[in-house]
């Protein structure tokens, strides 16, 4: 065994396997007094406070926490922190009002795409659905990667192996109990979330000493903390509008909130879940700064288990992996139940199969092919963060066309290619992933022709232009009829 390694590859294993067991069987064993398809898609509508609390939050928190934000505090400084924080929280808000408006307007629907059948013609309707299906793959091929590198990083086992583990646990109870199983599993994933992620932040802090605070990231790296730092604003303002745009496209979040038993349950539980979350992202990034001011030379996504690790504890290192599979598997039952839902919702409408057709029974199908792909994907063990940000592009390019249309009318044929256009002139900015060049600057035209901002800003640009090309190409359209 390497001595690099934490944990006996054997010891990793059998906790993985034991903690995926028992949240697999808590879900199967809650859900079995729950039949029904209404069961499935939104708990039937009756979900309380606490498990409406607990579930929004748990979902929300990846296993990315762990390493999105703690990489992009390196190098976007408190700026990309806050973006980060703010862009995972504001989904909350932002579902107070309009999920109020969908609630009222549809009040026996179960997903946005269902909304938007309504807003706009089928063509249209069927691009945001494959658009939605797409962004929550993605997520969920860069959740199962995440806990896959952390428990290689701890003990060196294989990614395949973690990555099989974890999906075939969460399909057997997500696929049999439904949203239902989702919500109950992420009750108690959430408790173990909260206690372990207390006392490892604790630990850091105690350990690392005076050096945990801004006073050591002002001396090591003034940039990251100062307000002439152009690479922060940039990086905030870029985090903020991805990831505020995918989650507004999760499906997960829609369904909880038809799961509400009323919209003061809703409301509630989203201003909670706002408050709870802006500070866990916050702190997470808050290390990824006192971990690159301490050691530059660590690799920027490691630089929470660079401080946990540093003495290579053996029980601390069981409590990470406890806490990336909660992490992980809080996330991804959501994600899976979401796919799920939207096509058995939206499949009748899609494909206009015959009407006997079962839908669930399908659903679990396609299910079952990408979680496969989501295999073969994470087993790779591409970068998490490159992969999060691929699938927000895609979501930025739809967000402003999508939910404008919410109050304003906006026609089917000028809303479809506003999008297209958007994710075209999006994807062309979008930076390789060494993030030096993209398709139109350094491919299509040399890199020096152009300014050293739009350069060393291509990310920031791509999801700029992603995100409000279409609004524009929506008001010249509605400026040449008047």
């Amino acid at each position: 065994m390497d001595k690099t390694y934490f944990l006996s590859q054997s010891t990793s294993l059998i906790l993985v396997i034991a903690i995926s067991l028992i949240f697999a069987f808590f879900g199967i064993f809650h859900s079995k007094k729950y039949k029904g398809i209404n069961n499935y898609l939104t708990a039937n509508r009756n979900i309380g406070l606490f498990s409406l609390t607990t579930s929004l939050v748990a979902s929300a928190l990846g296993a990315w926490i762990l390493f999105g934000p703690v990489a992009a505090a390196t190098w976007g400084g408190v700026g990309a922190v806050i973006g980060y924080a703010l862009g995972t929280a504001f989904p909350m808000i932002f579902l107070i009002y309009f999920g109020k408006k969908i609630r009222n307007e549809f009040p026996k629907g179960s997903s946005l795409v269902e909304f938007m059948r309504k807003k706009f013609g089928k063509s249209l309707f069927k691009l945001i659905l494959l658009m939605t299906i797409f962004y929550m793959f993605i997520f969920l091929c860069a959740e199962v990667t995440a806990v896959a590198v952390l428990i290689n990083y701890i003990s060196g086992t294989e990614l395949w192996i973690t990555a099989l583990i974890v999906l075939v646990a969460t399909l057997s109870y997500t696929l049999y109990g439904g949203l239902r199983a989702s919500i109950f599993t992420d009750n108690i994933q959430m408790i173990v979330i909260g206690v372990l992620l207390f006392i490892l932040i604790s630990i850091i802090g105690s350990s690392s000493g005076d050096n945990f605070s801004f006073s050591l990231i002002n001396e090591k790296n003034p940039q990251l903390i100062s307000s002439n730092y152009i690479p922060g604003y940039t990086a905030g303002l870029t985090f903020f509008i991805a990831v505020a745009a995918t989650n507004l496209f999760h499906q997960g979040n829609w369904q909880r909130v038809y799961a509400a038993k009323d919209y003061q349950t809703l409301k509630t539980s989203l201003i909670i879940s706002f408050f709870i979350i802006i500070p866990i992202v916050f702190l997470m990034g808050f290390i990824g700064m006192v971990s690159f001011s301490m050691d530059s030379s660590v690799r920027p996504d490691l630089g929470f288990f660079s401080l946990l690790l540093k003495d290579q504890t053996e029980i601390l290192s069981l409590l990470i992996i406890i806490l990336g599979l909660a992490l992980t598997i809080s996330t991804v039952d959501t994600l899976v139940n979401a796919i799920s839902s939207l096509f058995v919702v939206d499949g009748k409408a899609t494909f206009n199969l015959d009407k006997k057709t079962d839908y669930l029974k399908i659903s679990k199908y396609f299910i079952l092919i990408l979680s496969v792909i989501a295999f073969g994907v994470a087993s790779k063990g591409f970068d998490i963060l490159y992969l999060f940000l691929l699938a927000d592009l895609f979501c930025c390019a739809f967000v402003v066309t999508v939910f404008y249309s919410f109050y304003n009318k906006v026609d089917e044929k000028t809303a479809y290619v506003s999008i297209i256009i958007g994710l075209v002139a999006g994807f062309l900015m979008f930076p390789f992933p060494d993030f030096s060049k993209s398709l139109l600057v350094g491919v299509f035209i040399p890199i020096d022709l152009f300014p050293s901002f739009v350069t060393q800003s291509l990310l920031f640009l791509s999801f700029i232009v992603a995100t409000f090309l279409p609004l524009l190409i929506i008001k010249a359209k509605k400026l040449r009829i008047s």
